[in-house]
């Protein structure tokens, strides 16, 4: 069985992704900050069937894939608070825990599993990023700064890998529910924020969590090995 690493499974872009790959009949082997507790290691496994890793750091996520089926496909989800905050407001604490978030982990994950993949010639990596680059707004220029340098690092290792058969793509999401970064309660349920989401986005809605899981799954999937070193965006016709 095909097996997959998908990181901060339960926040972003996660639920969604986890969703598809169970029912595709992927094993699903999952990262997330809530999986130091046995409990919620355990409730995960039971509600979703994916496997719950108790590592948090990508040294420690890459000793304890050791003890599972050989993985070939990342599903690198990285997540970082996205609070609207003034470029002379932003302090350096919070600019260093957001590039470590964003940046420093999908690199240092890559770091760790490309000799491997190199090795057997063969492997699918998507950095999930952000779309915000393609219009940067007032108040967002960290994570819209800091996503781009992930797309960038994206293109950079597809280059480098391309050479030993291994397909790197940078899938770049705005306007996608989640409730880290458009909370169902505000931009669903409340008819001013699905009205601000149809004015701002052609689509008229949120993407769904299972719709970007479905986009996701075709770039791991090896179905197009040949299309690599891409930035695609998931954002319903914005801007």
């Amino acid at each position: 069985m095909t097996s997959v690493l998908v990181t901060h499974a339960q926040q972003y872009t996660g639920p969604g992704i986890v969703s598809v790959l169970q029912k595709k009949g992927y094993t699903v082997i999952c990262h997330d900050a809530a999986f130091t507790d046995e409990a919620a290691r355990d409730e995960f496994t039971t509600t979703t069937g994916g496997i719950a890793l108790a590592a948090q750091t990508p040294d420690e996520i890459f000793a304890e894939l050791n003890d599972h089926p050989p993985v070939i496909r990342f599903a690198l989800n990285n997540i970082y608070p996205n609070i609207p905050t003034p470029i002379e407001a932003l302090k350096m604490e919070t600019l260093e825990e957001a590039f470590q978030a964003l940046m420093l982990f999908p690199i240092r994950l890559a770091q760790l599993v490309l000799p491997e993949l190199k090795k057997q010639r063969s492997g699918h990596i998507a950095m999930i990023t952000s779309a915000r680059q393609l219009q940067p707004e007032p108040g967002y220029a960290l994570a819209t700064s800091i996503r781009a340098g992930a797309s960038a690092f994206a293109m950079a290792l597809a280059r480098e890998a391309a050479p030993f058969n291994i397909q790197v793509n940078a899938i770049q999401p705005n306007y996608l529910y989640s409730e880290l970064y458009y909370p169902k309660a505000q931009y669903v349920d409340d008819p001013a924020g699905r009205e601000a989401i149809a004015q701002t986005v052609p689509m008229g809605r949120l993407g769904t969590p299972e719709e970007f899981g479905e986009l996701l799954e075709f770039y791991i999937s090896g179905r197009s090995p040949f299309t690599t070193g891409q930035e695609i965006s998931f954002t319903g016709g914005w801007p």
